[in-house]
């Protein structure tokens, strides 16, 4: 559609979206004629604007107000007229010291970088945190309670995940400690998803010298482990959404994101459905079936490990005025950063 409009209407759509963008204010026909400096009088860009409001690209919220840009406007705005900004240096620096390793855990390094990005672009940091397969050193069974026991499982980098296990009545502490030595001399150097399937079959076909109530607690502790194999979704940063508000309208719509944000596993499909998608990918508005009454937009980017695999997806959400320009390669930046540790 961007083809059907003239070069007029084109400047004048896209300096009154920059300024929707700059200040969340419905624009006038006399703001845009100062921004553009290109002698048009008020009266020949309200003309523009209502042939803009016809072809759906704008709207007017009240009679005396100027115009805003619909979502439909703004996907215009951002497949056709959108010059996409630099990561300045200092943004780069805060993304690489948060992304850094440097002994924490992944998901450390995860939280850290949703949370500068975040703080970096004004809005809620949102991650699908990917499944990592990483060779296992260790593993353990802690008794807590009757019928309850920890799972410790230490990976070769170091990381250290713990589950609660149930476990039948009566299951003694030299059967929890033979099922650790067990599982740790057939798992070590080798992921969980490696070994499972010929533990699994081993216990099957009772090739393994290990009485009946350490098979139970061995099958059990796999079970359990392929349970919490699941996506986890991080979400950081909400408190932004609410810094900008400006009328009573803005906290409703604030309120519905709110609560599209708690609705997790609905958060995680979304991201999941993001996963096969190649580069940034940009919701804006009711093209997003949760985002309808909410008014927001999500950016976001997958994440890809050392086989090319998207594994997850890093981004943000936040209001449809967006500053586009500049998160869309903050996002990008990151995610790219996140990769190259996955790899």
């Amino acid at each position: 559609m961007i083809q059907e409009l003239n070069e007029r209407s084109r400047e004048i759509f896209r300096q009154l979206v920059e300024a929707f963008v700059e200040s969340g204010e419905p624009v006038g026909s006399r703001t845009l004629s100062r921004r553009l400096g290109l002698g048009l009088s008020p009266a020949t860009i309200r003309n523009v604007m209502a042939d803009l409001v016809d072809a759906g690209l704008l709207e007017q919220p009240h009679t005396s107000a100027g115009r805003v840009p619909t979502d439909r406007g703004l996907r215009l705005f951002v497949d056709g007229l959108l010059e996409l900004g630099a990561v300045s240096a200092d943004e780069r620096r805060a993304l690489d010291s948060q992304c850094a390793a440097n002994g924490r855990a992944f998901s450390q390094v995860l939280e850290q970088a949703t949370m500068a990005l975040s703080g970096l672009s004004g809005c809620a940091g949102v991650v699908l945190a990917p499944r990592l397969e990483a060779s296992l050193r260790h593993i353990e069974f802690v008794p807590l309670s009757p019928g309850r026991a920890l799972v410790v499982m230490v990976t070769d980098s170091g990381e250290v995940e713990n589950r609660i296990l149930e476990l039948p009545p009566g299951i003694p502490a030299a059967s929890l400690i033979s099922a650790g030595n067990y599982l740790t001399a057939r798992l070590a150097g080798r992921t969980l998803a490696e070994a499972r399937v010929e533990v699994l079959a081993e216990l099957d076909a009772e090739r393994v010298e290990l009485d009946q109530l350490t098979s139970k607690v061995v099958a059990a502790g796999l079970a359990t482990w392929a349970l919490g194999d699941e996506s986890r979704l991080i979400v950081r940063g909400q408190s932004n959404l609410l810094d900008d508000v400006s009328a009573l309208g803005d906290l409703e719509r604030i309120r519905s994101l709110f609560q599209v944000l708690e609705a997790r596993e609905t958060m995680v499909r979304l991201l999941d459905a993001t996963t096969a998608a190649e580069g940034v990918k940009i919701y804006i508005g009711a093209e997003n079936p949760l985002f309808q009454s909410g008014g927001a937009a999500m950016i976001i980017a997958p994440l890809s490990d050392g086989r090319e695999r998207v594994v997850g997806a890093i981004g943000v959400v936040g209001p449809t005025r967006l500053n586009y320009a500049r998160i869309i390669p903050m996002v990008d930046y990151t995610a790219k950063v996140i990769g190259r540790l996955l790899r």
